[in-house]
């Protein structure tokens, strides 16, 4: 709780100094003058507003989510795509009206310190929250007795107030329609520094509004997922919503912005095709596996070959999970590396989404396969052994 703060205001600080050094120390520390301030506050709690205001909108879709311990199941809007093209309908028009978005790259340690304070604070309402909540509501993890270790991973699994979830509402709109934003910020600051955005800024603009896009036009296959299904609501959840994932998903166009690096047409193709081969494995294999859950007599997946197990589910065992046992990790990861690849070779900084997102999957992937041994037992062990590899194959 104290070393993930520390780790992004220290990225902050350093992507903005002349020598970007990763493991250097900072330029400087902060004080309360430059991280405290009231109307970025206000503008951050603006933002969060904006967005519940979107969530509340009619949805094109309600879903259900899984089964809970009750029998329940909790209905969910499918609204954040439509709350991204409306945020950039906003955008355009107060852009237009005359709003210096290329302003926000210098508020960025208030803001973000503004995020971290909404963390902490949201965080213990949660908390205090969960005390009154019923048994059936809590999460299997966070309810150990240790109050610092349930305050970090949380109690509750999906707090909510009347249909307003939580959890769902912060997993993908507020930190991830704000990534977007501010690398669009810091895209407008260097036209404006330079009379035009380099041809770096722009691919990873394209790239990661590619990624923010899917997540939001695939809204619905959040509900299946480790965070949503199993994971209780703490900090965790929250700062890593709220602010690691803006503040430092956008790093590759904060190091951008202050260290220009040239790219070539060649070069910039053969990223592209990069980025291109981890989505079509990302999305493919994501894909694959939504149209199975849903109905595993759909065309498109009612030839492939699984294992049945005592839970009365199934097992896919060939098409893309035939290949590795996460292959949409293996998608995710090309990926990252062609996001950091614009920002060149000389400075390590840029990759530090590379190396923290592949230490992130492989605990991932490691919970998963806990929770999969627990779950469907002898079925998931030869499934194992008919698909040895994790994520990478021959390799891990």
């Amino acid at each position: 709780m104290l070393l993930l703060p520390a780790t992004m205001f220290h990225l902050l600080l350093v992507a903005h100094s002349g020598p970007a050094r990763l493991l250097g120390p900072p330029p400087y520390l902060p004080g309360p003058e430059v991280l405290w301030s009231p109307q970025t506050l206000l503008l951050w709690l603006a933002w969060l507003g904006l967005q519940a205001a979107l969530y509340l909108l009619p949805a094109r879709k309600v879903a259900e989510g899984q089964e809970l311990k009750d029998k329940s199941r909790l209905r969910y809007p499918i609204n954040g795509f439509q709350a991204l093209v409306l945020t950039a309908l906003l955008v355009g028009l107060a852009v237009s009206a005359g709003l210096p978005l290329g302003a926000l790259p210098e508020m960025l340690l208030p803001l973000a310190f503004a995020a971290t304070l909404t963390a902490f604070i949201f965080s213990l309402l949660l908390y205090l929250k969960a005390l009154v909540a019923p048994a059936s509501a809590l999460a299997p993890g966070g309810n150990s007795g240790n109050p610092i270790y349930d305050f970090f991973l949380g109690r509750e699994l999906n707090p909510r107030i009347w249909s307003f979830d939580f959890k769902y509402f912060c997993e993908l709109r507020p930190g991830l329609i704000g990534w977007v934003l501010i690398n669009l910020a810091l895209l407008m600051q260097e036209a404006e520094l330079r009379g035009s955005p380099s041809l770096a800024m722009w691919l990873v603009n394209g790239f990661q509004l590619l990624y923010v896009g899917d997540a939001l036009w695939h809204e619905e296959a959040v509900l299946t997922t480790m965070d949503i299904t199993h994971d209780g609501f703490g900090f965790m959840l929250a700062f890593g919503d709220l602010a690691w994932v803006p503040f430092t998903y956008s790093l590759q166009a904060q190091f951008l912005l202050h260290h220009p690096q040239p790219l070539g047409l060649p070069m910039a193709s053969v990223i592209c095709l990069i980025n291109a081969v981890g989505y079509y494995i990302f999305r493919g294999a994501n894909s694959q596996k939504n149209t199975f859950r849903k109905n595993p007599s759909d065309p498109r997946v009612a030839g492939l070959e699984t294992i049945p197990t005592a839970t009365g589910r199934q097992l896919l065992v060939s098409g893309w999970w035939g290949m590795v046992r996460h292959p949409n990790y293996l998608g995710d990861l090309i990926m990252a590396l062609a996001w950091s690849l614009p920002c060149g070779v000389s400075h390590l900084l840029p990759y530090f989404y590379v190396l923290y997102f592949t230490a992130l999957l492989v605990h991932r992937e490691a919970r998963d396969e806990q929770q999969c041994l627990r779950k469907y037992g002898l079925a998931w062990r030869e499934y194992c052994r008919r698909v040895p590899y994790r994520i990478l194959p021959y390799v891990y």
